[in-house]
């Protein structure tokens, strides 16, 4: 039932904002470029051998270039392969109507300036018969032909794997390379919060048989459906010609960022606390009587935090003026604290890394917090931390070592 009901809401979406909808696209049209600030990457250090992941971006052996650094070390890069298809010659135009049809046409100005026009239909929603009217009860069935299991199958959308919702429509003109088979056009429609039903790409998948992907924000009102932040795309590589694993200059920054890191950050007052980068988060008292009296508040367990992070958000956006996406925040779980009095559970904290920009480079802002008894938030702001954020993963990890 609560299946049926989703379907039920996302054809009302769908049918009910988009029902007189058309996209106009010319076939030279593209998505945004492969390499771009828009869309995140990463570069790996596999070494010699290594397997390339089978999820989310492809890569295929061809698509590399060779990169050599100032001090004439070379790697062979593997780059994923972002877009989905080979774009079509400029010579079309093609016109999307929702719950319509697929229309593939070409206009030439004539002597006299009459209009001379070729067009196929790639798909409509319903089989034309010799009634002048069409049934609505047709168009259900055609939708219904369509529908989707109860978890969306996904398309590799600009390098990120994307939840879509499509609608088949059949009945296309007469294909004469397929036995007069009619042509047939799956539109795959993906959210998107800023688009304005846009057409992102369109594809031959097979001879007379397309795939349109189109965008819009519609569809982002159903949660099976909504937009998630843009993953970070793996280059991989790998070292030529006696090249060390990575360049030297790199690793010499990584060094100086982990030694960063290494210093505890502390806070004043009666209460002091101690935080190191993937190991703990200590809060303490120093007496000149009594000596160092110390709580642990939270311990580092990747397993732990994977999990938390399951269920909420380990890293946050903001967009900056320039419309380029950087991550602003990045939360971890430290479990596992010494016992508390009061609940007779262990400690937690989430940590909050956040950049701040300071004239000085090693300014630090500590704070600590406690929403709930013995469950705290530690908030570390530093200049620090602006230098390693954009590594994080959807997981809120670091590319860095602790």
């Amino acid at each position: 039932l609560a299946e049926a009901m989703d379907r039920t809401r996302l054809l009302f979406v769908l049918f009910g904002g988009l029902s007189e909808l058309c996209c106009h696209v010319s076939a030279n049209r593209g998505g945004s470029p492969s390499f771009s600030d828009e869309i995140p990457f990463k570069i790996n250090w596999p070494g010699d051998e290594f397997t390339l992941p089978t999820s989310g971006a492809l890569y295929k052996d061809d698509d590399f270039v060779i990169m050599t650094t100032t001090e004439k070390e070379k790697y062979k890069c593997l780059l994923p392969s972002l877009s989905n298809g080979d774009d079509i010659e400029s010579y079309w135009t093609y016109e999307v109507c929702h719950g319509k049809h697929v229309r593939q046409y070409h206009e030439e100005k004539e002597t006299g300036q009459q209009i001379k026009l070729q067009e196929y239909v790639l798909g409509s929603m319903t089989k034309k018969t010799e009634s002048s009217t069409t049934s609505g009860t047709e168009t259900a069935e055609k939708v219904e032909e369509t529908k989707p299991k109860s978890e969306p199958e996904k398309e590799n959308v600009e390098g990120q794997l994307a939840p879509y919702y499509p609608v088949l429509m059949g009945h296309g003109t007469a294909c004469v390379l397929k036995q007069n088979t009619p042509r047939s056009t799956n539109v795959l429609y993906v959210c998107h919060p800023e688009a304005k039903h846009e057409i992102l790409s369109i594809a031959e998948v097979t001879t007379c048989e397309y795939e349109v992907v189109v965008l819009t924000h519609l569809i982002c009102a159903h949660p099976k459906y909504r937009f998630k932040s843009s993953p970070v795309n793996a280059i991989f590589c790998q070292a030529l010609s006696g090249s060390p694993l990575q360049p030297h200059s790199l690793s010499q920054m990584n060094r100086e960022q982990e030694q960063l890191l290494k210093p505890p950050f502390t806070g004043v007052g009666w209460w002091k606390y101690e935080f190191c980068y993937g190991k703990h988060v200590h809060q303490y008292h120093e007496d000149k009587e009594q000596g160092k009296n110390m709580v642990v508040v939270g311990s580092w367990n990747t397993e732990e935090h994977l999990e938390w992070a399951q269920k909420n958000v380990a890293r946050s956006y903001q967009l900056k003026n320039d419309g380029v996406q950087k991550v602003k925040l990045v939360s971890h779980f430290y479990g596992h604290g010494d016992v508390c009095d009061m609940t007779g559970k262990p400690r937690q904290v989430i940590v909050k890394l956040k950049c701040k920009e300071s004239a000085s480079p090693h300014a630090v802002t500590v704070y600590m917090l406690e929403p709930q008894t013995c469950q705290y938030v530690l908030g570390v702001e530093s200049p620090v931390i602006c230098q390693i954020l954009d590594t994080a993963d959807e997981k809120g990890l670091l590319s860095v070592s602790s």
